[in-house]
């Protein structure tokens, strides 16, 4: 498979070593540290701190008295980082930079798996391809979760449609110990699982597996919610102080709102561009018919994105790991001439490399 998948890892390869390049010679022109940047910013100082001194040592408190604990922020990556740089003589930034860089490799192997499984080579490269230039895709280069979650996403997705029930099941669990939305994989294995019982074919893997996967995250939840003093609720209070919560999209139709009455910063109209993007290509997966466990685990993923209120200026690095969403544009690209596929990724590339330099040089905004 790795013979097979060597143009499109190259390709991914390619672009992702040209965004960093881009980000280093803007970064050096304002007088900063590009690994600095990618390395310890925003997020990435949580993980590294939890890795460091464990859960507890790292607050942020308002003037208002609320206070932002790093217990929304999930295990497995602070875990891995820690091991890396318990191993390797490397700091904190370093570590997490290794995990991710090894992850969004290990991400776009399981992306080309899982189109050329579904539909061919061609379809497989230009997949992969689109992934690393989506608008955001600088974070797959930075010492954030979301390469991680997708590495783990895909190939337990994959998994799935071998057959392989108990590899599912378990890279599922793995999927929820790293994001707050990892619960996504979850719900595809316990929906394909679910579907096989319905069918008569529930065997004692596939019984497994749908016991398996929702244990990372739901541990997790339970733990911070015992430890907050509240077994259910615990969790959602910590995310809540974050300003993450289910509103239903109210907090998208107040933006959409102001976005329209006055001037507002480029990443949230960008942000908004993408989800509503998101959202249509959706609405095309569903009309390509792909395997239930794709639409489950990107439903999931755009559901949060959707309906969640806060850091909208976050939502597109959220959608990062919804890989399949990018299978309708995959398909038109890999049937249309290729001036045309050429003039689209050429675009895309622009876009892509220019505005991952902004979010992160310009922006000033969290990502």
């Amino acid at each position: 498979m790795l013979r097979r998948a060597a143009p499109a890892l190259g390709l991914f390869a390619a672009v992702r070593l040209t965004g960093l390049a881009v980000l280093a010679l803007w970064t050096w022109h304002l007088g900063h540290s590009p690994l600095s940047v990618i390395g310890d910013s925003w997020d990435a100082k949580w993980y590294t701190s939890i890795a460091a001194h464990g859960y507890g040592a790292r607050t942020f408190r308002y003037p208002n008295g609320d206070v932002q604990s790093d217990l929304a922020f999930f295990p497995l990556y602070p875990a891995l980082i820690k091991a890396v740089s318990t191993v390797l003589p490397v700091t904190g930034g370093g570590a997490g930079l290794l995990v991710s860089w090894a992850s969004a490799a290990a991400a776009a192997c399981g992306i080309y798996a899982t189109g050329e499984r579904l539909y061919g080579r061609r379809t497989a490269t230009l997949l992969v391809l689109l992934w690393g230039l989506l608008p955001h895709a600088i974070v797959l280069s930075m010492a954030y979760t979301e390469p991680v979650l997708t590495a783990l996403a895909v190939w337990s997705l994959y998994a799935l449609l071998a057959r392989h029930w108990l590899w599912a099941g378990s890279l599922a669990a793995l999927a929820g110990l790293s994001r707050p939305n990892g619960y996504a994989v979850a719900a595809a294995v316990c929906a394909a699982a679910l579907y096989e019982v319905v069918r008569s074919r529930g065997t004692p893997r596939v019984w497994a597996a749908g016991l398996l996967a929702p244990l990372g995250w739901a541990g997790f939840v339970l733990w911070v919610g015992a430890r907050k003093g509240d077994l259910l609720g615990g969790y959602f209070a910590v995310q809540d102080k974050w300003g993450s919560r289910f509103d239903f999209g109210a907090g998208w139709l107040r933006l959409g709102r102001d976005l329209l009455l006055r001037p507002a910063p480029v990443v949230l109209t960008v942000s908004a561009l993408i989800v509503g993007a998101a959202v249509l290509l959706y609405v095309l997966l569903i009309l390509e018919r792909p395997p239930l466990a794709l639409l489950i685990y990107s439903g999931a993923l755009l559901l949060v994105a959707v309906g969640g209120a806060g850091f909208f200026e976050s939502k597109p690095r959220f959608l990062l790991p919804a890989f399949p969403l990018l299978i309708p544009l995959a398909l038109a690209m890999a049937k249309a001439r290729p001036r045309t596929a050429i003039v689209v990724i050429t675009a895309l590339a622009g876009l892509s490399l220019s505005y991952g330099a902004y979010l992160l040089t310009s922006a000033h905004m969290p990502l």
